[in-house]
């Protein structure tokens, strides 16, 4: 491996990395496919934002095409036997493998730690209360925040928990209670053993430098090249604690130190990461798609540069509510405001602005076999393109029929 890269180079790796360096699959779309594709991005961040689709289920779409989401739904929210993810913190909240869950268990023990003011506050207000919470959601089983007994009443906003929303967030952090599933969006609770498989419970805990050593390989894999701060960030790893990991990997020679070109800080590139000459891809991305979510790295990466405006009042958003990225070849080329609307089963592309120096007349027609594909994938019958932005006239005039 050279040590020193183009930023084309860096960026073709990183595509190869994700998965968008070979053409959709052609054959029915089965479960294997979806294992193929966790496997190398590592987990799936979840959102609940469902404006268009819920974002965990968009990075296979982006991926694979139009995949059954049942296939997902039934390896997460199935029957136990069935299931091979659980929920945890990995990027955020996230679905992963459950051969993961003994690599974040030393989070696990920190978070119980951390949440000893929690622990505290509530036993100190509500004297067993959180112990009372544990034996109902045995004696009940899966249990919401708020079908807990004496739960208590929300307090308004995004944050404004009540105790029994308190109390199980700080257990499910702390591994004392497992993610059972979701019912609408609302997180389910039970026990780690009625959850998590006891071939899996039965593993041993690694020390914590090896299970953090172990999450910055699957970081590096899924990345391809990255800085340090990248290579933390994957499973939001202070610095701190992942920079000795890396520096393990680099003498046992599984990242291999670079100079990227345009990159001001050192980069990692890991031992076994393609480097194709080439990358066709087109897909649309999600917000919270690990290929893009850490936005200063897509900014150096693409030269993109990415803000969800969803908490931005309507008045002061440049480009939409939920916009999605759109990638052509080995750039992200335009950008679309995308809402699924249910009722008359109809996209709606509220915004389509292309990139600086980017035509619409080379962006309009594959876009519009991806607006297409993804409407379909949705059950959505029509697709309904507004005025808004320097792309959407032209691809107003699109027309393009699924083959």
């Amino acid at each position: 491996m050279k040590t020193r890269i183009s930023a084309d180079e860096a960026r073709r790796i990183a595509l190869a990395a994700q998965g968008f360096a070979e053409p959709r699959p052609s054959a029915r779309l089965d479960r294997r496919h979806l294992r193929r594709v966790i496997a190398q991005i590592g987990l799936l961040q979840i959102d609940s934002v469902n404006v268009l689709v819920r974002s965990h289920y968009m990075p296979l779409f982006s991926r694979l095409g139009g995949y059954a989401p049942e296939l997902l739904d039934s390896s997460w929210l199935g029957a136990p036997a069935n299931r091979e993810l659980f929920e945890y913190w990995g990027h955020m909240a996230s679905l992963m493998p459950f051969e993961m869950h003994p690599l974040l268990r030393w989070r696990m023990a920190q978070a119980a730690d951390k949440n000893e003011d929690i622990f505290g506050r509530l036993n100190r207000s509500r004297p067993g209360f959180m112990q009372a919470a544990l034996d109902e959601i045995r004696e009940r089983g899966p249990l919401a925040a708020r079908e807990i007994t004496g739960a208590g009443a929300s307090k308004g906003g995004w944050w404004g928990w009540s105790d029994g929303k308190h109390a199980l967030e700080a257990l499910f952090a702390a591994g004392r209670v497992a993610a059972a599933g979701r019912r609408g969006f609302e997180r389910l609770y039970d026990l780690p053993e009625r959850v998590i498989p006891a071939r899996v419970l039965a593993m041993p805990t690694p020390a914590v430098e090896d299970a953090q050593r172990a999450l910055m390989r699957i970081a590096a894999r899924a990345l391809g090249v990255g800085t340090e701060k990248d290579l933390c960030d994957y499973f939001r790893i202070r610095i701190g604690a992942g920079r000795p990991r890396i520096r393990e990997l680099i003498e046992t020679g599984e990242l291999i130190r670079v100079s990227v070109e345009g990159w001001r800080e050192p980069a990692f590139v890991a031992r076994d990461a393609k480097s194709p000459r080439k990358v066709d891809a087109s897909a649309l991305l999600t917000p919270f798609d690990s290929l893009i979510w850490e936005r200063a790295r897509t900014e150096r990466m693409f030269g993109f540069r990415y803000r969800i405006e969803i908490y931005t009042p309507s008045a002061n958003r440049k480009y939409g509510y939920y916009v999605l990225p759109f990638l052509l070849g080995d750039r992200l080329v335009a950008r679309v405001d995308l809402k699924s609307d249910r009722a008359t089963r109809t996209l709606l592309v509220q915004g389509a602005h292309c990139e600086p120096g980017v035509r619409p007349s080379a962006v309009a027609e594959p876009l519009m076999r991806e607006l297409v594909t993804i409407a379909s994938w949705l059950g959505l019958e029509q697709i309904k393109v507004t005025r808004r932005g320097d792309l959407a006239k032209k691809l107003r005039s699109t027309r393009y029929t699924r083959q």
